[in-house]
């Protein structure tokens, strides 16, 4: 048996049964997971997680005993809280545990979320248990391959063989 994801990315198996209670992932980081695996909806209570989140009002819910498949994109970083609290970029959160507390918080004053590059919100994680974080969520590469595609003015930069640039050559023309 094979299974892929949509996008390029790390996959990661979970083993459920070590985590003694629930996994809460972002929508569209599930892949698959072993029989007995259950996967439900798992809502925001707080209004303002739900609509400044990333992931509007809903994540999944895994439960159960096997192995879980996450995806996501470019290197997957597990982090474990001890009380502290972790300050993300909302992009950036594939999964955690259900005991963290998950909410939203706005990214600083006014001037470092207009000129930051971060975004407007970060996720903020506090608690003791893991988190899976993403260091390149498909919509930011989405957006890095549309600025450099060269319909869009961006710049070939070429597979840097003789050939390769004689082709670029042959159909500009």
């Amino acid at each position: 048996m094979a299974f892929g994801a949509a996008y390029p990315g790390k996959i990661v198996p979970i083993d459920l049964a070590g985590l003694g209670g629930p996994l809460l992932c972002q929508k569209d980081a599930f892949l698959c997971a072993a029989f007995g695996t259950r996967v439900a909806a798992a809502f925001h209570k707080k209004i303002g997680t739900g609509l400044f989140g990333g992931e509007g009002f809903v994540l999944q819910k895994l439960e159960g005993d096997g192995l879980a498949f996450l995806h996501a994109g470019g290197t997957i970083i597990e982090k474990r809280l001890t009380g502290g609290k972790l300050r993300v970029d909302t992009g950036c959160l594939v999964a955690f545990e259900a005991d963290i507390d998950y909410s939203i918080e706005r990214a600083g004053n006014l001037k470092s979320m207009l000129f930051g590059g971060e975004g407007l919100f970060l996720a903020t994680l506090q608690g003791h248990g893991r988190v899976w974080l993403q260091s390149l969520p498909f919509s930011r590469m989405a957006d890095r391959i549309l600025e450099n595609a060269p319909s869009q003015g961006g710049k070939q930069t070429g597979e840097g063989s003789l050939l390769g640039s004689a082709v670029s050559l042959l159909q500009r023309r």
